[in-house]
């Protein structure tokens, strides 16, 4: 009988025994199968080579000469869009293989195992961070404050991956198709990533393409993580530009509600 077959006793500490519960099965999957690792670490690492390193020379930045500095803050937030994919497959899997009836059968919470589930996910997206950070440590990417202010700039980016993650959750409960849920996570993962100020300013970007990149809540983040690090900013002006915080707040807020919500109903009429 596993931990999981135990009933969890009614107490105000159950909800997190189970979350974890969750969270450990998810991880031991990983030693057994670290490609989601690989996964998430490898498009970031070879944008950031590609560009960074290889084709900095090619492209000015106004206001910079440091171009790896400007890119990193786009770089990290692939690691979270790389994650929307597998996460939406995992749960896909867990759906079609009965794993959901396991647990809807048992004495836990619907939101724990989805909880646990995220935060699994979200442990192995920020070892990806970790491997990516390294890396532009040593392509030339350094803070240049405090490290208050440098850790603020990596808890905003663990932020936006956890919010991002509950729209794999449910890209997972939605769809039963793995090769849709590829394409959509691929799809999802490169307009939001590119269609940013995360590796060109605003003005070298087409025109039609402005307005999008100045209103993509991505682009506010990681403008954020640019001032919080010290890194070139592009100042692309208008409301996103001047207020990123607001932009963050309503835009990762009512992103984090609407799909834990919409997640944790489906699984319950899964």
């Amino acid at each position: 009988m596993t931990t999981l077959d135990v009933p969890t006793a009614q107490t105000p500490l159950a909800p997190v025994t189970e979350v974890l519960a969750i969270a450990g099965r998810r991880l031991r999957r990983l030693r057994r199968n670290p490609g989601r690792l690989v996964g998430i670490t490898l498009n970031p690492l070879i944008t950031m080579i590609a560009l960074g390193y290889l084709f900095s020379n090619a492209i000015q930045i106004p206001g910079s000469t440091n171009y790896i500095e400007f890119i990193f803050a786009g770089v990290v937030m692939q690691v979270g869009l790389a994650s929307i994919g597998p996460t939406a497959i995992a749960v896909a899997l867990d759906v079609q293989g009965g794993l959901v009836d396991r647990f809807r059968s048992l004495p836990i919470s619907r939101s724990a195992v989805l909880i646990g589930h995220t935060l699994a996910d979200l442990a192995i997206s920020l070892i990806g961070l970790a491997v990516v950070t390294a890396f532009g440590l040593l392509f030339g990417w350094r803070s240049h404050t405090g490290f208050l202010q440098t850790l603020a700039g990596f808890a905003l980016v663990a932020v936006f991956i956890f919010t991002v993650l509950w729209v794999g959750v449910l890209l997972g409960m939605a769809s039963k198709n793995l090769e849709t849920i590829e394409s959509v996570g691929g799809l999802v993962a490169v307009v939001f990533s590119f269609m940013s100020t995360g590796f060109l300013s605003v003005e070298k970007l087409p025109g039609w393409i402005q307005p999008i990149a100045q209103w993509n809540p991505v682009s506010s983040v990681i403008a954020a993580c640019r001032e919080l690090w010290g890194n070139p900013v592009a100042d692309s002006g208008g409301f996103p530009a001047e207020n990123p915080s607001t932009v963050i707040l309503v835009s990762l807020g009512t992103l984090f509600l609407v799909t834990s919500y919409l997640s944790v109903r489906r699984y319950r009429n899964a």
